[in-house]
């Protein structure tokens, strides 16, 4: 049974409240940099969901975005909940639906599959089904939790404040049909995705490798995402940027390296259900080295309706060089040693790179 947070520590022990919240909550608590497979994190009952679930505190989501993953046994449904703060899905495995409404009346149900992104209005009931009798379906949450605990402190105004906020959701027919809006720069405002993994991009040429991408603003909150992808063969420049970016592997394999200046280099090797956050203005680079092209989806604080500024969910400078006053390095610029490692990863599999070598020559 959970423990109201107030009975877990001292109230002058510096312990942040979200953290006094989450061991009250009776499920683990994963604390890490990377998680290797999200589908094989183990989890156990939650009482609060009526499902299974393990908090994931990332290093470099810094109070910034919290995450859970959450499990609804076969043929089962979770809890009704409603929460004061926002939340983005994605879906691992499994097939069902969920049922959204709030207190004027305004209802709806969309299903969703493997692949499926969806954002959850802001104190909307919600309620998620297991459409499969025969396994679980499990998802992956990023939310803005620790911020919205943090100023609170009070789990029951959280979960219990009976206010509708019409802006976000008020029963628009067609709210998760998928459907959305296109504006310029590759931004794509919808409230939800049926499949992520393969989700038509545009081309980013900027950020290299032939890559594509969409960004995503979501049931007009301050949370957006975006999914990128880069083709065989290949790896994006590095680049930098705020915290609670949660990247999480949707398609592919391969590496990522993360670094500051004049200190060493951290090396994590990914596939389909990896996720990492980089702390914020930590340099990191991403690799393919997979028989496919890579695609990553990574939910964070900060969208361009609602922006936070600066230090949260800020993109404007990451495709533009740290010598013009960016937080992009360009391939010519990077040391020598990156390009190396990445053929040499790519000899151990048979294949080579496919990146231009006028990449690596700067035009005046």
């Amino acid at each position: 049974m959970a423990k109201p947070a107030t009975q877990l520590e001292n109230v002058m022990d510096n312990i942040p409240y979200y953290e006094k919240w989450q061991r009250g909550e009776g499920i683990p608590i994963v604390e890490t940099f990377f998680v290797q497979d999200l589908k094989k994190v183990q989890l156990a009952h939650w009482d609060r969901t009526g499902g299974d679930g393990a908090f994931i505190n990332m290093e470099g989501a810094e109070g910034a975005t919290g995450a859970y993953v959450g499990e609804i046994a076969a043929g089962k449904s979770l809890s009704p909940q409603r929460h004061l703060y926002e939340e983005m899905v994605y879906v691992l495995k499994g097939r069902g639906a969920t049922t959204i409404w709030n207190d004027r009346g305004a209802k709806q149900t969309f299903e969703w599959q493997e692949g499926s992104v969806f954002a959850l209005p802001l104190n909307a009931w919600h309620q998620h089904f297991n459409g499969q009798g025969n396994e679980p379906a499990r998802f992956f949450s990023v939310n803005i939790m620790p911020i919205v605990f943090n100023l609170f402190h009070d789990a029951e105004f959280v979960f219990n404040t009976p206010r509708d906020f019409t802006d976000r959701f008020d029963g628009e027919p067609e709210y998760f049909s998928g459907k959305g809006k296109a504006y310029p720069g590759r931004v794509w405002d919808t409230n939800f995705i049926a499949d992520a993994r393969n989700f038509k991009l545009e081309e980013w040429k900027e950020r290299g490798a032939a890559g594509t991408n969409v960004m995503l603003e979501m049931a007009n909150g301050s949370m957006a995402a975006h999914i990128s992808e880069f083709p065989v063969g290949t790896y994006k420049k590095a680049h930098r940027h705020g915290p609670g970016f949660n990247v999480i592997i949707i398609k592919g394999k391969g590496f990522s390296l993360f670094w500051r200046e004049g200190e060493p280099i951290k090396r994590c090797d990914w596939q389909e259900g990896s996720v990492f956050t980089p702390p914020a203005m930590m340099f990191h680079q991403h690799f393919n080295t997979g028989a496919t092209p890579a695609r990553y989806f990574p939910p964070r604080l900060g969208s361009l309706k609602y922006s936070l500024g600066e230090g949260f969910g800020d993109i404007s400078k990451v495709d533009k060089d740290v010598k013009a006053g960016g937080n992009q390095i360009e391939y010519y610029d990077e040391d020598p040693s990156i390009r190396k490692m990445f053929e040499e990863e790519l000899a151990k599999s048979g294949t080579h790179s496919r990146m231009n070598p006028e990449f690596y020559s700067k035009k005046m």
